[in-house]
Parts: C-alpha cells; sequence; structure tokens
C-alpha cells in the first residue's frame, strides 16, 4: 500500500489554507478550489485517482450543492437517476452509443472489459479479493477495506473472474474383451 501523504499548493494566510489551491489527501483524491480557514470554500472539486470527479459550492467544509460526474461522462442525479435501476439495465456507454450487433455481448461500461484476476471481483472502481477484502485499482494499487455492507454487494452484484478449466479428456475404458 503507497500512500501519498497530504500535499498542498496554494494561497496561505494566518498559517492556514486560504484563496484558490490544490490539496491532495493521503489516497491519491485531489480537491482544486478555494479556500478559506484551511477548509474547502466556495466553488471546488474533488477528482478522484481513478477517474471521476465531484464538483461543488462548498461552506466551512461542507458541500451545499454539488453533482458527481463518473469518468466515462455520466452525470449522477439523486432526483432523476435512469441509469441501471432495474427496468433500463443499459450500460452508460450502451445509452449514448448504441448497442453492439446481436451475439456480440458487452460484459460492462468499458468495451472491451478488463480482465479479473483469479478469484476476485470487477467492482467498478477495481478489483475485490474476498479473501484479504481489499479493492485496488485497476493498475492494482490499494483503493481501501472493503466492510462488511461492500463485501456483500461485491459478492451479489458484481462481476466474477470466470475459472475457465479445460473438460477432462475421458478416459479409455479397459474392457477385458
Amino acid at each position: 500500500m503507497e500512500l501519498v501523504g497530504d500535499r498542498y499548493l496554494g494561497g496561505v494566510m494566518r498559517g492556514r489554507m486560504e484563496g484558490f489551491g490544490y490539496y491532495t489527501l493521503p489516497m491519491g483524491t485531489e480537491y482544486r478550489g478555494s479556500l478559506w480557514d484551511g477548509m474547502f470554500h466556495g466553488q471546488g472539486e474533488l477528482r478522484r485517482p481513478t477517474g471521476g470527479a465531484y464538483r461543488a459550492l462548498w461552506d466551512r467544509g461542507l458541500p451545499t450543492q454539488g453533482k458527481y460526474t463518473f469518468t466515462d461522462g455520466l452525470e449522477f442525479e439523486v432526483e432523476k437517476w435512469l441509469y441501471c435501476d432495474g427496468y433500463d439495465r443499459r450500460f452508460y456507454t450502451e445509452i449514448s452509443s448504441g448497442f453492439k450487433p446481436p451475439g456480440i455481448a458487452q460484459l460492462t461500461n468499458l468495451d472491451p472489459p478488463k480482465i479479473i484476476p483469479k478469484g476476485c471481483y470487477d467492482c467498478g472502481d477495481g478489483f475485490y479479493n474476498p479473501k484479504t477484502r481489499i479493492v485496488v485499482d485497476y493498475k492494482r494499487k490499494f483503493l481501501r477495506n472493503a466492510d462488511d455492507d461492500e463485501h456483500e454487494w461485491i459478492l451479489r452484484t458484481c462481476r466474477k473472474a470466470w475459472d475457465l478449466t479445460a473438460e477432462e479428456e475421458p478416459k479409455p475404458s479397459h474392457s477385458l474383451s
């Protein structure tokens, strides 16, 4: 596990982050925007190292309004969320670009999908190993430890590495004839 450590580049006043700045958290998430008295304050954006960003208006460290945009451009909306809602199971790339020809399956929003390590699951932002309960990004860097709820959700809903086994050759019969 490689932690980057906190880093800050920007204005400082009275020994605190103030004005516009770039603040990187230990796991690589970066805040870009306005700060006041050492807190996110005003317009700012949190960018995840694996992609995706949360752009918001911040008030003393708390978002008052904002929107999350996934790596592929899909914007999350609490009220009018229509993506993968149980009735429409298309991937966002299928919604925006159309379906593939018949007979060609699309298994994930990312096409072609990532090859999942044996015994692991693809949980959307990386691979999950149920034995260690660790999620790593697609470059195999540590993201987080899964709690019980996330563990159960991943086992129930996410794509698992298929254990490909060759069919056994039938053994020749030894007849006494």
